[in-house]
């Protein structure tokens, strides 16, 4: 049976939020609660954080969890995962984000049930229920065959557009249409890691800044579930405050 192991690909340095992954939260470090929710909702998978720097894996070692030191040149989470993964040589990884302290033993067990068919690659979408996220363009969105699937395109521009609205729509549209926000979080097989990064850079991923479109742009099948858990990823320090205040 293929073995199936959680990677946790972790930067020390972050352009909208400086070192966010050692923000202080409640006396701990961002990272140590997204390793304990991991921890808490998916046990029985094995947890890896591939690592930039030792400020990183100091207080993950000092709480147990296991740490892969790795280069500090990667230009995606995935090149890091790639590497890690040559010392952890899971057949299966799931990517969960450093910096999504709300992930989901549900999301965890819907990655890992779509990386075990065909697919080289599979990841989530959850349903946008606001316009102005709908039209943010830090809001990646996806869009898939029905029914969940196939991924078609990953874009920071608002689709499906509204051709009949000319694109103004509001939060009843959005919430009575197909439009999914994509969620960070990935599942690939071995091959997968290891070719991306041999991988020529796509046109619309170079464009979008959206490492996913290379993986469609070099012919890969990207599978798409749907989940409708509640998510807070922390990009800003206001994010940090959301999640706080979420924790009461």
């Amino acid at each position: 049976m293929p073995t199936t192991a959680i990677i946790v690909p972790c930067r020390l340095e972050s352009t909208r939020f400086p070192r966010k992954l050692l923000h202080v939260i409640k006396g701990r470090p961002l990272v140590l609660w997204v390793a304990e929710r991991i921890r808490t909702e998916a046990p029985e998978f094995p947890l890896f954080f591939a690592v930039d720097d030792e400020l990183l894996a100091a207080p993950l070692r000092d709480a147990g969890y296991q740490v892969v030191l790795t280069g500090v040149q990667h230009a995606s989470g995935t090149d890091r995962i790639a590497e890690a993964n040559r010392a952890v040589k899971a057949d299966h990884v799931i990517n969960v984000q450093a910096d999504e302290p709300l992930v989901t033993r549900a999301q965890i067990l819907t990655l890992a049930e779509l990386i075990a068919g065909p697919a080289a690659m599979a990841t989530l979408g959850t349903p946008f229920t606001t316009a102005a996220d709908f039209n943010n363009p830090n809001q990646v969105k996806v869009v898939f065959a029905p029914g969940g699937g196939r991924a078609l395109y990953f874009s920071r521009a608002p689709m499906p557009y509204a051709r009949d609205r000319a694109g103004q729509v509001d939060d009843a549209w959005v919430r009575a249409n197909p439009c999914f926000k994509h969620l960070g979080l990935y599942a690939y097989k071995a091959e997968l890691i290891e070719r991306f990064a041999t991988l020529p850079a796509g046109r619309y991923e170079q464009i979008e800044k959206l490492e996913q479109l290379r993986v469609l742009e070099n012919g890969f099948e990207i599978l798409c579930g749907v989940t409708t858990d509640p998510t807070i990823g922390v990009d800003t320090p206001e994010d940090a405050v959301k999640f706080e205040q979420w924790l009461g």
